[in-house]
């Protein structure tokens, strides 16, 4: 069964281990396995094989941080990475996130969402759920989905791109949304509705279901998407992520096609459409 917590550090060294650039032994046969074996990471990381065991088995959980700092160097990791291990090293326990995923927007985010939608960019404000908490209109034309009309758990970006009837199962979201995921849960280990949305994603996707078993982490940034609108077709855009200040689980989006290219005719039509 698919779970948000259990055995967090442990499946995360072993897949990490298992990316992780072998050493070139000259003359050495070709590996079966890839990536770096048990004594090697030990011997990288100046630690004994059988403490490496102990923790990719889960049966150690008194890692010091200079001993996580080495396995992080010996494992090559970047830093969104080396922040997850730690997280899951030393969760930050003593808070039970039982609240729902904050509703409120900084009445200056909703101002810059309005001012987007004048300029052409879709624009919308996720919390670290991925619950669309706010949008401007030509996000909500764009998405076709009338936001304001749905229910707030359906109002989920993850469940909308993974769970909707209809909708391919593209590895590449997947991917994305497990990797988006799996950051926030080490960030907070006890927030139930998190550990309830992963495993109803699992249960309804099994494209998310074998991108959580990768252990990818990622935190939001920029990227490209592409969208099949079903009145404009198909629209690519790219994305920026910013942070709100004053509120750290909200994360604001804001979408852009290439000028004169044709997404940018399509969100052009999705604008003039407005009202209509």
């Amino acid at each position: 069964m698919t779970s948000a917590r259990p055995g967090g550090l442990a499946g995360f060294l072993r897949a990490a281990r298992a990316r992780a650039r072998a050493p070139a032994d000259v003359g050495e046969r070709p590996r079966r396995v890839p990536g770096l074996r048990r004594e090697e990471l030990a011997r990288a990381a100046g630690v004994s094989v059988e403490y490496v065991t102990r923790l990719e088995q889960g049966r150690s959980r008194n890692a010091s941080p200079e001993v996580i700092d080495a396995l992080a160097r010996a494992l090559d990791l970047g830093e969104v990475e080396y922040l997850h291990l730690h997280d899951l090293a030393f969760p930050r326990r003593g808070r039970r996130d039982r609240r729902p995923a904050r509703r409120h927007v900084h009445p200056a985010a909703l101002d810059l969402l309005e001012t987007f939608d004048a300029v052409s960019r879709p624009a919308l404000v996720l919390g670290r759920r991925l619950d669309v908490l706010a949008w401007n209109d030509l996000a909500s034309r764009l998405a076709a989905v009338d936001f304001a009309t749905v229910s707030a758990r359906a109002r989920n970006a993850a469940r909308m791109v993974l769970l909707t009837p209809g909708t391919d199962e593209r590895d590449d979201l997947a991917d994305r949304v497990a990797a988006l995921l799996r950051f926030e849960s080490g960030r907070h280990p006890d927030d139930p509705l998190l550990a309830e949305l992963v495993v109803e994603l699992a249960a309804g996707s099994g494209a998310f279901r074998r991108a959580w078993a990768r252990h990818r982490v990622r935190r939001h940034g920029s990227g490209e998407h592409t969208i099949v609108h079903p009145v404009v077709g198909e629209v690519t855009v790219t994305y920026q992520a910013l942070r709100v200040e004053g509120a750290p689980d909200q994360t604001l989006y804001v979408l852009r096609a290439e000028p004169h290219s044709p997404s940018a005719a399509a969100l052009g039509r999705l604008q003039e459409l407005r009202g209509t």
